[in-house]
């Protein structure tokens, strides 16, 4: 026997031939490729991750290598098919004969020491949770990168970047850039006056259902509407290119668009007038109830806001001395979502008036007719979701609120109201 051969490894020669290559010098030995058996779930799981558009890309990749593998594919093959190395075809084949799906999860890893204390942290975090105008700031809202200056300004941190800021804030999901504007509910017979609306489009009035011969009708004013002509034409959509609106244009004036919408059968009725007041409201009011079936109706009801046209007990009066079936109620003060005839005012924004591009007052007023024929021959009536007990759940987190605001004004020492009696007062 040669030298050469007297120093190979013991029992390499002893292998079987498949497990053994010769590359003219060595044999070396290859490994075997992990066996993969899968259950019935476990398949399905994996088929539905390696299809999945919502899945990390990582995990969708080990989804199929691990698929592959249990369909008997070599390591060489799956690597060839996604484009991958062998070693990491062996990783999560292995991982996962070892531990099962939760070897394809990524290893917990140390990472970089942090470069901030939590005290710095709790500090950025509580910034960020200040107004600026409170801490004598010009501004109206924080962003990243001018928090990370203050934070700097304030010697909190020595140097901070806006993308740290960022992910600081993301932690406790904290937005100061954005903001939600709200209003408080300030009518005292708030729940009794919606709850008479809501009550009205389920077909009920002080709690007797309404007859086949009662009708709700929501109306509103859709004020300012302009005509504004564009000083070079609209140009369609095309290949690769949205719709296109000159940004300049031309006053061609202004009108009111005053509508009335039947709850029930969902058709809307329109008056369309120079500007809004009590004579084009009582204009759209004749324009309805000399029809039928509201001119022969037992009772006709109109739900209005409070707008100057239809405001308060005068203007009820005004409408049932005209016409003595109808019945005017109104929606709280601030409250005009609760008028299901802003549904149909926004559908006209979206649909009829943005982009607005008319050349004339004439223009619009076509415009707005053909589209409520267009309407009223398709519409059905709005599924209104807000029902009484949502307005419940409104008022119980109102009077929490109130609750709490007064038990933070409360002077040391006093004893508190219950909150019944406070509200009453």
């Amino acid at each position: 026997m040669s030298c050469r051969a007297a120093a190979r490894p013991s029992g390499i020669l002893d292998r079987p031939s498949s497990e053994i290559i010769f590359d003219g010098s060595w044999p070396v030995p290859v490994p075997h490729a992990r066996p993969i058996t899968l259950t019935a779930a476990e398949r399905r799981t994996l088929t539905a991750l390696a299809y999945s558009h919502t899945a990390a890309y990582q995990q969708v990749i080990r989804a199929r290598i691990v698929r592959d593998a249990a369909r008997g594919h070599s390591n060489d093959a799956i690597a060839r098919r996604h484009d991958l190395s062998v070693d990491t075809v062996r990783r999560w084949r292995g991982r996962f004969a070892d531990e099962g799906f939760a070897g394809l999860a990524d290893r917990s890893r140390p990472g970089r020491p942090p470069r901030l204390t939590p005290v710095q942290v709790a500090e950025v975090t509580a910034l960020a949770c200040q107004l600026p105008a409170e801490t004598g700031i010009p501004l109206s809202k924080w962003s990243c990168p001018e928090l990370a200056g203050e934070a700097v300004d304030r010697n909190i941190v020595t140097a901070i970047s806006a993308s740290t800021i960022r992910r600081i804030l993301a932690r406790d999901t904290i937005k100061p850039w954005q903001h939600q504007s709200w209003i408080f509910i300030r009518d005292p017979q708030f729940a009794v006056k919606a709850n008479r609306v809501l009550g009205l489009y389920a077909r009920e009035y002080d709690g007797v259902a309404l007859g086949s011969d009662e009708y709700v009708i929501s109306s509103d004013e859709k004020t300012s509407i302009q005509a504004r002509c564009r000083c070079h034409p609209t140009l369609a959509p095309g290949v690769a290119r949205i719709m296109r609106v000159n940004h300049e244009y031309q006053r061609k004036g202004a009108l009111a668009y005053l509508a009335a919408y039947d709850v029930h059968q969902a058709q809307v009725f329109s008056h369309r007038n120079a500007k809004t007041g009590i004579l084009p409201f009582m204009t759209l009011a004749e324009q309805v109830m000399t029809r039928e079936p509201y001119a022969s109706a037992k009772r006709v009801f109109w739900v209005v806001d409070n707008g100057s046209s239809h405001r308060g007990q005068a203007a009820s009066d005004r409408l049932t001395k005209r016409f003595p079936n109808a019945v005017m109620i109104h929606t709280p003060i601030h409250a005009s979502w609760l008028n299901q005839v802003e549904i149909y005012f926004s559908i006209i924004q979206r649909k009829v008036l943005t982009p607005n591009d008319f050349t004339s007052l004439e223009q619009v007023e076509n415009r707005l007719t053909a589209f409520e024929q267009r309407y009223n021959a398709t519409a059905r009536p709005f599924r209104w979701k807000f029902t009484p007990v949502d307005l419940e759940s409104l008022m119980a987190r109102i009077e929490r609120h109130k609750q709490k605001e007064q038990n933070l004004q409360q002077p040391a020492g006093c004893d508190h109201q219950p909150a019944a009696l406070a509200l009453a007062a």
